[in-house]
């Protein structure tokens, strides 16, 4: 590639404030999945502004690296186990978390699940594995939260992780995808039926974030290069995705409710009349080993 490509400029390094000192310090945030990737990187940015966070995961390890993370960016934090699929564990969740720190006004609905394969290869166990994670753990979470919030008043903002295979769709796969999407138009449906209450409802689709904590079979291999693959020539910093669910989620976006922000340096939109090379599915999926 030419020398006169630089492709976007680098962000501000990591542990810079975005927002003004202590915009957090009157909330208090359920981050679910916030103890690894990108759920991480938002748990610190909050805890950096003076957030309370709690860190909602099934996995205890996962808990106290999220805890660490806030901490060390200066915030208290919390870790608390939760089943997202569950009404009753979500509803001890909140109960848990509103005992330490008092009303939950922020909720960032990270928690994922993501299975690589053919779509006809996926057991109805398989779909549903992803599905009840993605899709009914953010209506789960979403609904106890505005319960909470209109009973009392307060209001507060909610944060779905979307996707941009949301709009294109998912080959290899699809039952991310679809709950995605999903996401993407419950977010636009809560944000109209909860305004009235103050409650935003917000969505970010993320792109290409390489995080050590990404699932094995979707880890993209070591030696790739991945800047070549971006219209930036950069991917991007979990700090950065950071600093995005803070805004949307701070007083500062008071007025932006039911919007998805796609923040992966134009990647989604880079398909043209020259278009990149395809792979059908099971050319770059792990190869199967055969049965019998």
């Amino acid at each position: 590639m030419s020398d006169q490509y630089k492709g976007l400029r680098n962000a501000p390094g990591a542990g810079t404030r975005m927002l003004p000192e202590g915009a957090f310090a009157n909330e208090v945030a359920i981050i679910t999945g916030g103890g690894s990737g990108i759920g991480k990187g938002i748990a610190a940015e909050f805890g950096r502004l003076g957030g309370a966070v709690a860190i909602a995961s099934r996995d205890p390890d996962k808990r106290a690296r999220g805890i660490a993370a806030v901490e060390e960016a200066g915030g208290r934090a919390i870790g608390v186990e939760v089943d997202v699929r569950s009404p009753e564990a979500v509803k001890a969740c909140f109960d848990e978390v509103e005992e330490v720190f008092g009303p939950v006004t922020q909720l960032v609905n990270n928690a994922a699940g993501n299975l690589a394969g053919a779509s006809e290869d996926f057991s109805l166990n398989a779909w549903r594995a992803v599905t009840g994670i993605v899709l009914d753990g953010t209506w789960i979470c979403s609904t106890e939260f505005a319960r909470r919030r209109i009973e009392d008043g307060l209001g507060g903002s909610i944060l779905n992780i979307g996707a941009t295979y949301s709009w294109t769709g998912g080959p290899g796969t699809s039952p991310s995808a679809a709950a995605k999407a999903a996401v993407t138009n419950l977010t636009q449906t809560l944000a109209v039926e909860w305004a009235p209450y103050d409650i935003r409802v917000n969505c970010i689709a993320p792109g290409l974030f390489p995080h050590k904590d990404r699932v094995a079979h979707l880890r993209f291999a070591d030696g790739d290069e991945l800047s070549d693959r971006q219209p930036a020539l950069r991917t991007g910093e979990v700090h950065e995705l950071g600093w995005a669910a803070a805004y949307l989620c701070s007083d500062y976006a008071a007025f932006c409710s039911g919007h998805t922000f796609v923040l992966d340096g134009a990647n989604w939109l880079r398909r043209s009349l020259r278009m990149p090379k395809f792979e059908p599915v099971r050319e770059w999926l792990p190869k199967r080993e055969k049965k019998g």
